[in-house]
């Protein structure tokens, strides 16, 4: 594949570009909107917000993840917002991760991998990749495998996540003591292996919590040749340095996704909120480059 049709090389040509593995969620909650929005209709505000923090992040951010239950929540304007939010964020300059965890039987599966990652007639696809639960196998992920490598698309697996009851099921010990995830991780990693790219990442990623100590370095080396999609750093409690295994081999190797710091900066800075969100992804950015070799 080329550069441009290789979802890991787009990235990692963003992350060049831009200096910064950063990601910035737009996880729109209507009760922290400014206050200069509060008084207009919820979902006019919503959109107006999320358009702003694009707009206030473009220069700093790589891409941006729009967390689709946050939009969901507010019916089907909601779900159109989302859309003309991707469209924005696309003519902004930044790759868009859709953040909506599917997963499924095969046929439903395809039907998802077409409403995200597949042209919109004569549009283009909402998202450059999207966020899957492997969870059900490998059937349930062969659909969004077949649009990686037709539309240069790419997908993160849910491997190990952030949340504090993602031990429950991730962390159960197989019969050879390793813990499910583990298990996971290298059937990502065999997943992904047709879809390096120029780069030497795939474009079959894993979403991985910062916020589980020895995780981000244990995924790094279960899966060498994927980006890792970090979270739980800011408002969960990790912090940037706690990242850095995942840029040991690439300074694309991760994806950083911060959300609410950013976000709702205005509550702490004061000012603007599109100034102080910039300012926040700013400080943000140096962090990370700070962390991940040969981010410049």
């Amino acid at each position: 594949m080329s550069a441009a049709s290789n979802f890991a090389d787009r990235l990692a040509e963003a992350v060049e570009r831009k200096g910064s593995p950063l990601c910035v969620g737009l996880d729109p909650m209507p009760a922290r909107l400014p206050e200069e929005l509060r008084d207009a209709e919820p979902v006019e505000a919503v959109e107006r917000f999320c358009r702003g923090i694009v707009d206030a992040v473009a220069d700093t951010a790589a891409a941006v993840k729009l967390q689709s239950a946050f939009f969901e929540a507010l019916g089907s304007r909601g779900v159109a917002v989302f859309e003309r939010v991707c469209d924005h964020a696309h003519a902004a300059g930044l790759l868009v991760v859709a953040d909506v965890k599917r997963g499924d039987i095969a046929t439903t599966a395809e039907a998802y991998a077409a409403a995200f990652l597949e042209r919109r007639g004569e549009e283009s696809a909402l998202a450059d990749v999207m966020t899957v639960s492997p969870y059900m196998g490998g059937d349930s992920v062969e659909p969004f495998l077949r649009v990686c490598r037709e539309r240069g698309r790419g997908i993160f697996c849910l491997v190990k996540t952030s949340n504090p009851g993602s031990g429950d099921v991730q962390d159960l010990p197989l019969a050879d003591g390793r813990p499910l995830w583990h298990h996971v991780a290298g059937l990502v990693d065999r997943w992904g292996a047709d879809l390096v790219g120029t780069a030497g990442l795939s474009s079959v990623g894993a979403v991985v919590g910062a916020t589980h100590a020895g995780v981000v370095e244990a995924a790094r080396r279960l899966l060498p040749r994927a980006v890792l999609l970090i979270l739980g750093v800011g408002a969960q409690g990790a912090q940037p340095e706690e990242v850095a295994p995942a840029f040991a081999d690439h300074p694309a190797g991760g994806l950083v996704s911060i959300s609410r710091p950013i976000l709702y900066a205005h509550e702490v800075r004061g000012g603007d909120w599109r100034e102080a969100a910039a300012a926040e992804a700013a400080r943000f950015a140096a962090e990370l480059r700070a962390v991940a070799p040969g981010v410049t």
